[in-house]
């Protein structure tokens, strides 16, 4: 059977573009484990819920430039805008490399570099 990581990924992101945190976290793995370069890491669903209800005010709006998949990886590459509690919003440059297991988000790395 072959796995369209790129699709997958795709239907899951439309479910943060729409808010609904919940439904894009089925599309994990229990223990999905995201790495922000320089920044954290997140272990486990919870705690990827937990920074979703504090970073992500309001639905963040992405704009993809480039979407690369091969074998279980994932690479996209674009700008992302993030509203925060005060009303302003921040802009950012992302490089986003997915590791799928089963179909499913297991492992972010992602570069994140704030555009001035």
């Amino acid at each position: 059977m072959h796995v369209d990581n790129k699709a997958i990924l795709e239907e899951a992101n439309a479910f943060v573009s729409k808010g609904d945190y919940e439904q894009f976290l089925t599309y994990c793995t229990e223990d999905t484990q995201w790495t922000f370069v320089g920044e954290q890491i997140l272990r486990g669903k919870e705690a990827v819920r937990q920074y979703m209800a504090v970073t992500y005010v309001e639905p963040p709006k992405f704009n993809i430039e480039h979407a690369i998949s091969e074998g279980d990886f994932v690479t996209v590459v674009g700008k992302i805008s993030l509203k925060s509690k005060d009303g302003s919003t921040s802009d950012y440059d992302y490089c986003d490399v997915w590791k799928f297991r089963e179909g499913k988000l297991h492992e972010l790395k992602a570069f994140v570099i704030t555009i001035s």
